[in-house]
């Protein structure tokens, strides 16, 4: 099983390890790009960092964290975008989800958002829903 249940990925923010969700395509016909959201422990809080990088991936190349971003000439977002600090990690998903559509039972653990990725190239790159046929997360402003 890909997705961790809701006591599992607080469990693992706690323990300091970071979560994420591939949120799925983004930007311009022209120059598609993808988003990913993940939430960083710290000592005493949880930032929630959106990830907008151009879609240069394919079977062999899956890395998002090397993907460049989205918006070349943004440099301050170019490491991902800080949505907001948090004090506890029931927080931190309540900002991510609603910043980014995220939702609450398709959280993986840091590293497994490119698995997410991979099954998405292989169906093609789905514009309208992910590979297994749900809708993309809406992106609400943040």
């Amino acid at each position: 099983m890909r997705y961790l249940a809701e006591s599992f990925v607080l469990g693992a923010l706690r323990r300091g390890r970071r979560v994420e969700q591939f949120l799925g395509p983004c930007g311009p016909v022209e120059r598609p790009g993808v988003r990913h959201v993940e939430v960083r422990p710290r000592k005493t809080s949880y930032d929630v960092v959106l990830h907008t990088v151009e879609d240069v991936g394919h079977e062999g190349f899956m890395d998002l964290a090397e993907f460049p971003p989205l918006d070349p000439d943004d440099e301050a977002n170019e490491f991902g975008r800080l949505l907001g600090t948090t004090e506890g990690p029931s927080a931190a998903l309540a900002l991510a989800e609603r910043c980014t559509g995220a939702e609450r039972d398709r959280w993986v653990n840091e590293g497994f958002a490119q698995d997410e990725y991979g099954d998405f190239v292989r169906a093609g790159r789905p514009w309208g829903a992910s590979p297994d046929g749900r809708p993309w997360p809406d992106a609400p402003d943040a």
